[in-house]
């Protein structure tokens, strides 16, 4: 994500479905990722610096939640990850140097970051995707590690490169390890997704050469070019994800963000009008493959371009990749980060996101977005949260449906009732009953009308609260005194199915 390099992002494709709680709008869609990176790597994004005290910890983060929630996201994408690091106790890598100041000092006992940050974003109803960079060990030569850092107890699994050390993904036992990383993550938390950025083989620094022949030599795997062979070891380590994660909890998403451009077409007849740097032939990641195969659930790429950049226009790219999702899910990294900087006049335009996303929303083979990065929405890009939270996200969506995961619609919640209180509405209910594949309710959407309005789910400006837990009661306090309203809830699953309505209930405010 660090670099001055453009990338892709991609927006908003809703499945059909038979019950109608499903159905979206083209302009406003009740479905839609809306995404934000969170990046903890050199505390870009959270926490604003190292040392901090638990309660600062935790106050940024809510204040950042709130932000986003405002502004419409649903998605919080969380590097818990930076190298070979944690920003989580269940780990067996030292605590990160970028939480307390120290690589493996640990913070105040009870306190774990990812699980206090995936309750907050799952009572704000956002999603928290666990963002792993899975090769990077090192930022540079000035980095001090612990010793309980692998890089300390196997030197012999990295190599160096531009100053940095990097597991070398051709070692067996290196991707081994990396699965075994991420799924105490799996196992152990309550995360909605798994999500890799562009890092893979290095970028390509003049005068380095990567350090990989003798491993190259030692497993070649029945390939005879070092660039195929590169290729298949990131291969390898995609393949094994997939099914590791999805054998342990079928739910998680596994999704990629790569860089936006995968081949040029001067490279390939398949790739992109474009010509940029690509992830096939200098990354030695092959993007397209991983869609293709199935071996992902969304790909992201980073199309951190404008629409008028001459080497690779967003809107080239972002009709490339749609017409490359293999009907998996595409998510466009937008690139927030570059508003009003002064190389290239399109991002002084305040347009540029807005059109953006409405491009986007005209290809109904893109189901949303992610912007790099949160702090750019207290910084640079200010005026497009305000145009997120006032126009394109005004009302709030629910995250696309995966069917190939999980197509079982979950049961209605049960008992329903509306009571008008002095301060609000009462609403409570009951759990529903268990669907045909053992899931109850994982979340809830609570929808509110006034009286005379058509009352329907299919409208998202009716939805008055989404929560990814399994509360069964809420107080709505935004009501005029006097009128009358009518309520409908629907249950979700962990996947955001979701059910029929329970309701209508009327009530008339006190």
């Amino acid at each position: 994500m660090l670099k001055n390099i453009v990338y892709a992002i991609i927006v908003a494709f809703i499945l059909p479905n038979t019950i109608s709680a499903q159905t979206t709008a083209k302009i406003a869609p009740k479905r839609e990722f809306r995404g934000i990176w969170v990046a903890t790597v050199a505390n870009i994004d959270w926490p604003s610096k190292p040392g901090l005290s638990i309660d600062q910890q935790k106050q940024e983060l809510i204040a950042l939640l709130d932000q986003h929630k405002k502004n419409g996201m649903n998605a919080i994408i969380l590097q818990v990850r930076p190298a070979a690091d944690a920003f989580y106790s269940k780990s067996r890598e030292p605590w990160s140097q970028w939480l307390m100041g120290r690589q493996g000092l640990a913070p105040s006992p009870g306190y774990d970051p990812l699980e206090f940050a995936i309750k907050e974003a799952h009572s704000r109803g956002m999603e928290l995707h666990a963002w792993f960079n899975p090769y990077r060990a090192t930022m540079g030569g000035s980095s001090t590690v612990s010793s309980g850092h692998m890089t300390a107890k196997r030197p012999d699994m990295f190599f160096l490169y531009g100053g940095k050390k990097q597991f070398d993904p051709g070692l067996p036992e290196v991707r081994e390890y990396i699965v075994e990383v991420i799924l105490d993550v799996v196992k152990g938390y309550d995360v909605d997704g798994i999500h890799f950025d562009d890092y893979f083989y290095p970028y390509p620094i003049s005068g380095q050469r990567i350090n990989d022949a003798l491993t190259f030599a030692k497993y070649p795997n029945g390939f005879t070019d070092i660039k195929d062979w590169r290729r298949n070891n990131v291969d390898m380590l995609i393949k094994m994800l997939d099914d590791s994660i999805h054998h342990y909890k079928k739910y998680v998403k596994f999704g990629i963000s790569p860089f936006g451009i995968w081949k040029n077409s001067f490279e390939d007849a398949e790739g992109s009008k474009t010509n940029g740097l690509s992830n096939y032939a200098e990354l030695f990641a092959d993007s397209r493959k991983w869609v293709k195969e199935g071996w992902v659930d969304y790909i992201n790429p980073q199309i951190y371009f404008s629409f008028t950049r001459k080497a690779a226009p967003f809107g080239t790219l972002v009709d490339w990749w749609s017409n490359n999702t293999f009907g998996r899910h595409l998510y466009i990294g937008q690139a927030a980060y570059l508003v009003n900087q002064k190389m290239e006049a399109a991002w002084r335009q305040p347009s540029q996101i807005p059109d953006q996303i409405r491009y986007l929303r005209e290809n109904n083979r893109v189901q949303g977005s992610v912007f790099f990065s949160s702090k750019s929405f207290t910084t640079v890009a200010r005026a497009v949260g305000d145009s997120l939270k006032n126009d394109l996200y005004k009302y709030p969506a629910l995250p696309p449906q995966m069917p190939w995961l999980d197509d079982v619609v979950p049961n209605a919640p049960q008992n329903f009732k509306a009571e008008a209180a002095n301060d609000g509405v009462h609403l409570q209910w009951t759990k529903p009953f268990m669907a045909e594949d053992g899931e109850t309710a994982s979340g809830y959407v609570i929808y509110r009308f006034e009286e005379g309005e058509k009352i329907s789910v299919l409208n998202p400006k009716n939805i008055l609260r989404i929560s990814f837990e399994d509360f069964t009661s809420f107080i709505d306090t935004t009501v005029e005194k006097g009128k009358r309203y009518n309520y409908l809830v629907t249950a979700l699953d962990r996947l955001k199915n979701e059910s029929e309505p329970s309701g209508p209930v009327g009530v008339e405010t006190k």
